[in-house]
C-alpha cells in the first residue's frame, strides 16, 4: 500500500491549532462566560486558564521534544507514562471528545444559519432540517478527507484564514465602542450568581472548550517534517488565539451589561456586534461563524480519525488492527468511517432527545480532561524521577490544573464519561487479543479498569435507575 509522503510544516501544523481552537466557540463565547459571572470573575477565571493553558502547552512542547522518536502524540506520551491501557484510554477519550465535537459543531452551524429569515426552519440547529443537512454535510466532508489528508490540510489552511478576519473585524470595532461604565457594572456579580469562586467555577468548562486543539500538532507527530517544528506550531497557535479568545470575551462587557449579555441567543458574538454596527454586522458574524464551523468540522473529523488510527496501527497497538490501516491517498479509513458513524448517531439522538450545543460541549470537555491530566501527571513523574526542579513544577501546576478542571466540570459529567470510557475496554480486550496477548499485563491496568467500570455503573444505576426527585 503506498501512502502520501509529504510532511507537514510550521504554517500549516500552526493553522491546524488555531483552526482546531477557534471552531464555534468563540462565536458563543461572550454569553457563554457571562451566563454565570460577572466581569472581575471573568477577569480571574481567564487569568487562571491563562496560566493553566500555558502549562499545558508547556507540556505538550517539551513532550514532543523529549520523545522525538515517538510519532504517537499525546497517545504516545501517556503510554510512555503509563502504559498500554491507561495509553488506549487517552487516545479513546480524545477520539470520542473529538466526534463530539464535530456533533456540536453541526448544531451550532444550522442554529447560525437559522438566524437568516428564509432559513429560519433550520431553528436552534436539532430540528428536522437542520439534522437531515447537517448528516448530509458531515458525509460531503467524511468523502472529502477519504480522498486525502494533505488535501484537506490546504482546504484547512484556507479557511482558517477567512475565519480570522470577521473575528479580527469584530474586535477592531468593539475596542472603539468599549464603554469603562457598561463594563463595570455588577463587577462582581449579582447575588444570584453566588460567590466570586462559585462564578469562576462556572465559566471554566467554557475556556477550556474554546481552547480544544491546543494539543493539534501532537496529533499529527507521525506527519511533520520535524518534532521541533510540533513545539514551535503549538506555542504560536496558543499565542493567537488566547488574544482572540479573550479580546471577544472580555471586550463584549464593555458594549452589553452582564445581565443582558447572559440572556442573549447564541450565538451571542453576532448580536453583540448588532449593538455597535446594525444588523450587517451581526450577519457577517453569522457568515463568519458558518465558514469557521466548516473548517472545525474539517479539523476535528481529521483529528477524531487521526487519534484511533495511532491508537490502532503498529505491532504494539492498543485499539484493532483494522483502525491502522491507511488508504491509498494516506487517510485512516476505517478510523474514519467509524468517527462519522459515530457523529451520525449523535446528531440522531441530539433530534430525538433535544440536546442542544451546551449539553454537547460539556461531555465533549469531560471527555479530554483526563488525557489532558495524564500528559501532566507524567512529565510530573519524569520530573521527580530526574530531579528536575523547573519541570516539577510546570508538572505539578498542569496537574493541579487538571484536577481543578474535572472538579470544576462537576460529577454529573465525569460519571457520564466513565460510561463511555467504559465502552473503549471491549475495543482494548479485541486488540489485545490480536497480538496474543492477556487483557492485562499490571495489577495497575486491571485495578484502572475495575474504576473505570465501578464509576460506570454507578453512573447508569443513578441516572437510568434511580428516579429523579419529584
Amino acid at each position: 500500500m503506498t501512502t502520501a509522503k509529504k510532511k507537514l510544516g510550521l504554517l500549516p501544523l500552526t493553522l491546524l491549532v488555531v483552526g482546531g481552537i477557534i471552531g464555534s466557540g468563540i462565536f458563543s463565547l461572550p454569553q457563554n462566560m457571562a451566563e454565570g459571572a460577572g466581569a472581575g470573575a471573568v477577569l480571574i477565571a481567564w487569568g487562571i486558564t491563562l496560566c493553566g493553558m500555558l502549562t499545558l502547552t508547556r507540556i505538550f512542547q517539551y513532550l514532543s521534544l523529549r520523545f522525538s522518536d515517538s510519532a504517537d502524540g499525546l497517545y504516545g506520551y501517556v503510554r510512555e507514562g503509563f502504559g498500554d491501557y491507561i495509553g488506549f484510554n487517552a487516545a479513546w477519550g480524545y477520539w470520542i471528545s473529538a466526534w463530539m465535537a464535530c456533533a456540536s459543531y453541526l448544531i451550532i452551524l444550522f442554529s447560525a444559519l437559522g438566524s437568516f429569515k428564509p432559513l429560519a426552519f433550520f431553528g436552534d440547529g436539532t430540528t428536522l432540517p437542520s439534522v437531515v443537512c447537517g448528516l448530509i454535510l458531515i458525509w460531503i466532508i467524511h468523502f472529502f478527507v477519504l480522498r486525502g489528508v494533505y488535501g484537506a490540510f490546504i482546504l484547512n489552511c484556507i479557511i482558517t484564514v477567512a475565519k480570522i478576519i470577521p473575528i479580527l473585524l469584530f474586535i477592531i470595532c468593539i475596542m472603539l465602542a468599549f464603554k469603562i461604565k457598561t463594563f463595570s457594572i455588577d463587577f462582581w456579580g449579582t447575588p444570584q450568581l453566588g460567590s466570586v469562586i462559585t462564578q469562576v467555577k462556572h465559566t471554566m468548562l467554557y475556556t477550556v472548550w474554546v481552547y480544544l486543539g491546543i494539543e493539534s500538532a501532537t496529533v499529527y507527530s507521525s506527519r511533520t517534517k520535524g518534532l521541533s517544528t510540533i513545539s514551535r506550531a503549538t506555542f504560536l497557535g496558543f499565542a493567537m488565539t488566547s488574544l482572540l479568545l479573550m479580546c471577544v470575551s472580555i471586550l463584549s462587557l464593555g458594549i452589553v451589561p452582564q445581565h443582558e449579555l447572559a440572556a442573549m441567543k447564541n450565538p451571542s458574538m453576532a448580536l453583540v456586534f448588532e449593538k455597535v454596527t446594525g444588523p450587517w454586522g451581526a450577519m457577517l458574524i453569522n457568515i463568519g461563524l458558518v465558514v469557521s464551523v466548516s473548517g472545525g468540522l474539517l479539523s476535528w473529523l481529521m483529528l477524531s480519525s487521526e487519534m484511533l488510527w495511532l491508537a490502532g496501527r503498529g505491532p504494539q497497538h492498543t485499539a484493532p488492527a483494522c483502525f491502522g490501516q491507511l488508504n491509498h491517498a494516506g487517510t485512516p479509513k476505517y478510523s474514519l468511517w467509524l468517527t462519522t458513524a459515530f457523529i451520525t448517531g449523535l446528531i440522531l439522538l441530539a433530534r430525538v432527545y433535544e440536546s442542544g450545543y451546551n449539553t454537547l460541549i460539556q461531555l465533549s470537555t469531560s471527555m479530554v480532561l483526563i488525557p489532558y491530566l495524564l500528559a501532566a501527571l507524567f512529565v510530573l513523574k519524569l520530573a521527580l524521577r530526574e530531579r528536575q526542579f523547573s519541570l516539577a513544577i510546570v508538572g505539578f501546576i498542569g496537574s493541579l490544573y487538571g484536577f481543578w478542571l474535572i472538579y470544576a466540570g462537576g460529577l454529573t459529567y465525569l460519571l457520564l464519561s466513565m460510561i463511555l470510557y467504559t465502552l473503549g475496554l471491549g475495543f482494548y480486550i479485541k486488540a489485545r487479543r490480536e497480538r496474543g496477548l492477556t487483557t492485562f499485563s499490571h495489577w495497575h491496568d486491571k485495578s484502572y479498569a475495575v474504576l473505570i467500570s465501578a464509576l460506570c455503573l454507578f453512573a447508569l444505576y443513578n441516572f437510568f435507575i434511580v428516579p429523579a426527585p419529584g
